[in-house]
């Protein structure tokens, strides 16, 4: 199914690159279906401003001509300008590369350690749900949240571009957005789809919340929930907690 994307304003006789993102559709086949990693390119390729198209592709009844266009490849995947684009990781790469200043942003953090914030919180947050035995659910839910409190402390520590030299006044907390400023990078399209997962699925299948007490972390997802390019592109609730359904092991002793 065709979805709508945002347009940005083109001047007559700019020649655009055709694009088309095809992404893992939901259970009915069509809405946006549960995938961190196609949910980052859609917000990558929303931040650029370019224009494109997004196709939600049902892996249950893939059709031919998609087989025929990239045989034995799963969604998340782009052709651009009519060459088909596999690689997640290498895409990313490959639309900061050419989608470039002046005429489209650049969303590459300034600060390295953006990259890397929260980066092992999904493999934490997968052993805690997908755990059946009730003897080790504490110990992996400490883990979860260790990796989350390293999250919420690098949100709250201001950036060094936070910081006025020439104040009188040091900034305890960060009022920052984002990972890496006020405004998404390639980081945020990174983190956010997952750390939204985790937030759904750890509260429906283990009564799991983030503490409120972690401030830098809500107060980023608040920031997150505000934007298009993030609540535009991502599955709705019930889907991420369909898609865990079987995967979510219940603790039986």
């Amino acid at each position: 199914m065709a979805l709508s994307v945002p347009v940005n304003g083109l001047k007559e006789g700019d020649k655009e690159p055709v694009i088309e993102l095809f992404v893992k559709a939901g259970s009915d086949g069509e809405s946006i279906g549960n995938c961190p990693f196609s949910q980052r390119l859609f917000m990558i390729l929303w931040l650029k401003g370019v224009v494109f198209s997004v196709t939600t592709v049902d892996l249950k009844r893939k059709p031919a001509d998609l087989q025929n266009l990239a045989p034995g490849t799963h969604p998340p995947f782009i052709t651009f300008n009519g060459e088909v684009k596999t690689d997640v990781n290498k895409i990313e790469e490959f639309l900061e590369d050419v989608l470039c200043p002046p005429k489209y942003l650049k969303l590459s953090p300034k600060h390295p350690e953006s990259n890397t914030a929260g980066m092992d919180i999904f493999a934490k947050f997968s052993a805690f749900i997908k755990n059946s035995r009730p003897e080790a659910n504490e110990g992996l839910e400490r883990g979860l949240l260790k990796t989350l409190q390293k999250l919420d402390e690098y949100l709250n520590s201001p950036l060094p571009d936070e910081i006025d030299e020439n104040s009188m006044e040091d900034i305890a907390i960060s009022t920052r957005k984002f990972l890496d400023g006020n405004e998404m990078t390639l980081a945020d399209c990174n983190l956010l789809p997952k750390l939204h997962i985790v937030k759904v699925v750890a509260k429906k299948y283990r009564d799991f919340e983030i503490p409120k007490n972690m401030t830098g972390i809500w107060r980023y997802l608040t920031n997150a929930y505000s934007r298009d390019e993030f609540t535009n592109t991502c599955p709705g609730d019930k889907e991420i907690e369909i898609a865990y359904s079987d995967v979510a092991k219940r603790l039986t002793k």
